[in-house]
Protein backbone atom coordinates (compact mmCIF):
# COMPACT_ATOMS: atom_id res chain seq x y z
CA UNK A 1 0.00 0.00 0.00
CA UNK A 2 1.50 3.28 -0.69
CA UNK A 3 1.66 6.23 1.43
CA UNK A 4 -0.50 8.65 -0.41
CA UNK A 5 -3.42 5.72 0.56
CA UNK A 6 -2.15 4.99 3.74
CA UNK A 7 -2.58 8.46 5.11
CA UNK A 8 -6.20 9.45 5.13
CA UNK A 9 -5.87 13.53 4.39
CA UNK A 10 -3.15 14.56 2.26
CA UNK A 11 -1.86 17.68 0.67
CA UNK A 12 0.59 17.41 -2.48
CA UNK A 13 2.50 20.83 -3.10
CA UNK A 14 0.35 23.21 -2.36
CA UNK A 15 0.35 26.16 -3.36
CA UNK A 16 -1.60 29.59 -1.55
CA UNK A 17 -1.72 33.12 -3.13
CA UNK A 18 -3.91 36.02 -1.82
CA UNK A 19 -4.17 39.65 -3.14
CA UNK A 20 -0.91 38.55 -5.16
CA UNK A 21 0.37 37.75 -2.17
CA UNK A 22 2.58 34.38 -2.20
CA UNK A 23 1.27 32.84 1.26
CA UNK A 24 3.04 29.14 0.95
CA UNK A 25 4.08 27.47 -1.73
CA UNK A 26 5.17 23.35 -1.97
CA UNK A 27 3.41 22.30 1.24
CA UNK A 28 2.87 18.71 1.88
CA UNK A 29 1.02 17.06 4.42
CA UNK A 30 -0.54 13.78 5.78
CA UNK A 31 -2.60 12.89 8.27
CA UNK A 32 -3.56 9.72 9.37
CA UNK A 33 -6.58 8.33 11.28
CA UNK A 34 -6.28 8.70 15.32
CA UNK A 35 -3.54 11.60 14.53
CA UNK A 36 -4.30 15.78 15.25
CA UNK A 37 -1.90 18.12 13.48
CA UNK A 38 -1.30 21.58 14.69
CA UNK A 39 -0.74 24.40 12.10
CA UNK A 40 1.52 27.09 13.89
CA UNK A 41 2.73 30.12 12.27
CA UNK A 42 2.17 34.33 12.87
CA UNK A 43 -0.47 35.99 11.90
CA UNK A 44 -0.89 36.83 8.17
CA UNK A 45 1.25 33.05 7.29
CA UNK A 46 -1.86 31.77 5.52
CA UNK A 47 -3.09 29.15 8.39
CA UNK A 48 -7.11 29.93 7.87
CA UNK A 49 -6.35 29.46 3.85
CA UNK A 50 -4.56 26.66 4.40
CA UNK A 51 -7.47 24.95 6.67
CA UNK A 52 -10.04 26.34 3.97
CA UNK A 53 -8.19 25.03 1.63
CA UNK A 54 -8.32 21.62 3.48
CA UNK A 55 -12.05 22.01 4.09
CA UNK A 56 -13.08 22.48 -0.06
CA UNK A 57 -14.07 25.59 1.19
CA UNK A 58 -11.41 27.38 -1.12
CA UNK A 59 -9.29 26.50 -3.84
CA UNK A 60 -5.17 26.00 -3.50
CA UNK A 61 -3.41 28.26 -6.49
CA UNK A 62 -1.47 25.03 -7.03
CA UNK A 63 -1.64 21.54 -5.91
CA UNK A 64 -3.88 19.07 -4.18
CA UNK A 65 -5.81 17.76 -0.86
CA UNK A 66 -6.78 13.87 -0.97
CA UNK A 67 -8.91 12.03 1.17
CA UNK A 68 -7.97 8.59 1.15
CA UNK A 69 -6.06 8.81 -1.83
CA UNK A 70 -8.74 10.48 -3.91
CA UNK A 71 -8.75 14.36 -4.93
CA UNK A 72 -10.98 15.75 -2.92
CA UNK A 73 -12.70 17.87 -5.96
CA UNK A 74 -13.75 14.12 -7.83
CA UNK A 75 -16.11 14.03 -5.06
CA UNK A 76 -16.97 17.36 -3.01
CA UNK A 77 -20.56 16.30 -1.66
CA UNK A 78 -19.06 12.62 -0.22
CA UNK A 79 -16.32 14.62 1.03
CA UNK A 80 -18.37 17.04 3.31
CA UNK A 81 -20.04 14.65 4.67
CA UNK A 82 -16.70 13.40 6.13
CA UNK A 83 -15.65 17.03 7.17
CA UNK A 84 -16.40 19.88 9.97
CA UNK A 85 -15.31 22.86 9.79
CA UNK A 86 -15.36 25.47 12.97
CA UNK A 87 -13.59 28.50 12.16
CA UNK A 88 -13.08 32.15 14.31
CA UNK A 89 -17.21 33.10 13.64
CA UNK A 90 -19.08 30.11 15.99
CA UNK A 91 -21.98 30.61 13.23
CA UNK A 92 -24.28 30.59 16.31
CA UNK A 93 -27.76 32.53 15.67
CA UNK A 94 -28.19 35.06 18.67
CA UNK A 95 -32.10 34.86 18.35
CA UNK A 96 -31.96 31.21 18.81
CA UNK A 97 -31.46 29.35 22.10
CA UNK A 98 -28.35 26.91 22.28
CA UNK A 99 -30.78 23.74 22.27
CA UNK A 100 -32.35 25.43 18.84
CA UNK A 101 -28.98 26.21 17.83
CA UNK A 102 -27.84 22.74 18.15
CA UNK A 103 -31.13 20.89 16.69
CA UNK A 104 -30.52 22.41 13.34
CA UNK A 105 -26.90 22.32 13.25
CA UNK A 106 -27.66 18.28 13.72
CA UNK A 107 -30.46 18.49 11.35
CA UNK A 108 -28.75 19.88 8.42
CA UNK A 109 -25.32 17.74 9.29
CA UNK A 110 -24.65 15.44 6.52
CA UNK A 111 -24.17 12.66 9.35
CA UNK A 112 -25.97 13.28 12.77
CA UNK A 113 -24.52 11.57 15.47
CA UNK A 114 -26.97 9.65 17.91
CA UNK A 115 -26.04 11.89 20.50
CA UNK A 116 -28.48 14.59 21.51
CA UNK A 117 -27.78 18.21 21.63
CA UNK A 118 -29.16 17.99 25.19
CA UNK A 119 -26.22 15.88 26.11
CA UNK A 120 -23.57 17.66 23.85
CA UNK A 121 -24.88 20.86 25.77
CA UNK A 122 -24.46 19.11 29.05
CA UNK A 123 -20.97 17.66 27.77
CA UNK A 124 -20.03 21.37 27.30
CA UNK A 125 -21.34 22.43 30.92
CA UNK A 126 -23.92 24.54 29.20
CA UNK A 127 -26.85 22.57 31.29
CA UNK A 128 -29.27 24.95 32.37
CA UNK A 129 -29.36 27.31 29.86
CA UNK A 130 -30.23 25.05 27.05
CA UNK A 131 -33.54 27.50 26.66
CA UNK A 132 -31.55 31.29 26.94
CA UNK A 133 -31.34 33.07 23.83
CA UNK A 134 -27.54 32.88 22.80
CA UNK A 135 -27.96 36.73 22.94
CA UNK A 136 -27.88 36.33 26.62
CA UNK A 137 -25.02 34.40 27.00
CA UNK A 138 -21.30 35.47 27.34
CA UNK A 139 -18.69 34.62 24.04
CA UNK A 140 -17.10 31.74 25.90
CA UNK A 141 -20.52 29.86 26.50
CA UNK A 142 -21.38 31.37 22.30
CA UNK A 143 -17.96 29.23 21.78
CA UNK A 144 -19.22 26.37 23.59
CA UNK A 145 -22.28 25.99 21.90
CA UNK A 146 -20.28 25.91 18.39
CA UNK A 147 -18.15 24.15 19.17
CA UNK A 148 -21.08 21.48 21.02
CA UNK A 149 -21.51 21.01 17.43
CA UNK A 150 -18.39 18.55 16.97
CA UNK A 151 -20.53 15.82 19.15
CA UNK A 152 -23.70 16.13 16.75
CA UNK A 153 -22.14 15.48 14.01
CA UNK A 154 -20.24 12.10 12.96
CA UNK A 155 -17.60 14.29 10.57
CA UNK A 156 -14.42 11.75 10.55
CA UNK A 157 -12.13 15.16 10.00
CA UNK A 158 -12.62 18.55 12.33
CA UNK A 159 -10.92 21.10 11.07
CA UNK A 160 -10.71 23.72 13.71
CA UNK A 161 -9.48 27.60 14.05
CA UNK A 162 -8.21 28.69 16.82
CA UNK A 163 -11.15 26.78 19.06
CA UNK A 164 -10.03 27.71 22.48
CA UNK A 165 -10.97 31.09 21.75
CA UNK A 166 -13.00 32.78 24.86
CA UNK A 167 -12.61 29.67 26.61
CA UNK A 168 -11.87 29.03 29.98
CA UNK A 169 -9.78 27.21 31.69
CA UNK A 170 -12.80 24.52 32.29
CA UNK A 171 -13.53 24.95 28.67
CA UNK A 172 -10.11 24.17 27.30
CA UNK A 173 -9.93 20.51 29.48
CA UNK A 174 -13.61 20.08 28.24
CA UNK A 175 -12.12 20.44 24.31
CA UNK A 176 -9.07 18.44 25.19
CA UNK A 177 -11.24 15.53 26.18
CA UNK A 178 -13.57 16.16 23.55
CA UNK A 179 -10.08 15.71 21.01
CA UNK A 180 -9.05 12.89 22.55
CA UNK A 181 -12.23 11.14 22.15
CA UNK A 182 -12.10 12.05 18.48
CA UNK A 183 -9.00 10.83 18.10
CA UNK A 184 -9.09 7.21 19.94
CA UNK A 185 -12.27 6.96 17.63
CA UNK A 186 -10.36 6.99 14.14
CA UNK A 187 -11.22 10.71 13.70
CA UNK A 188 -8.68 13.29 12.68
CA UNK A 189 -7.81 16.41 14.16
CA UNK A 190 -6.26 19.48 12.50
CA UNK A 191 -6.43 22.64 14.23
CA UNK A 192 -4.64 26.12 14.91
CA UNK A 193 -4.13 27.63 18.16
CA UNK A 194 -1.61 29.81 20.34
CA UNK A 195 -3.21 28.24 23.69
CA UNK A 196 -1.34 25.13 25.30
CA UNK A 197 -2.80 21.95 24.05
CA UNK A 198 -2.32 18.68 26.64
CA UNK A 199 -3.68 15.56 25.15
CA UNK A 200 -3.52 12.25 26.42
CA UNK A 201 -2.64 10.27 23.30
CA UNK A 202 0.62 12.44 23.23
CA UNK A 203 1.56 15.67 21.32
CA UNK A 204 -0.02 16.70 18.36
CA UNK A 205 1.71 16.58 15.24
CA UNK A 206 3.43 20.23 13.85
CA UNK A 207 3.45 22.34 10.36
CA UNK A 208 4.84 25.57 10.63
CA UNK A 209 4.20 28.78 8.18
CA UNK A 210 6.50 31.37 7.90
CA UNK A 211 5.20 34.88 7.38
Amino acid sequence: MDSENHACLSAIDLTCERSDRLLFSSLNLEVSEGEALQVHGPNGSGKTSLLRILCGLALPSGGAVHWRGVDILANPVGYRAEILYIGHHNGVKLELSPLENLRVAQALADRPSEISPLDALERFDLAGFEDTPARALSAGQRRRIALARLLTNQARIWVLDEPFTALDRAGVKIMESVIHTQLSSGGLVIFTTHQPLRLAAGPAKALHLSA
